[in-house]
């Protein structure tokens, strides 16, 4: 086996890796896990100013 080869191989192996990739990320199956994943940073954002000036009157008045 000369270089030529081994780098052709190389390069059909990565190929390869790429489309099984691709075809996971791309996944019906998966769509579900990655819009969880897309909204996490948004799960723990602080509430609004509006909101907080009403939870705050509201704990003023009782």
């Amino acid at each position: 086996m000369d270089i030529g080869t081994l780098r052709g191989i190389g390069t059909f192996i990565v190929f390869v890796a790429f489309i099984g990739v691709v075809l996971w990320a791309y996944s019906s199956k998966r769509k579900s896990s990655f819009d969880e994943a897309a909204n996490l940073p948004f799960a723990d954002e602080p509430p609004k100013s509006s909101e907080r000036d009403e939870q705050a009157s509201r704990s003023n008045k009782e």
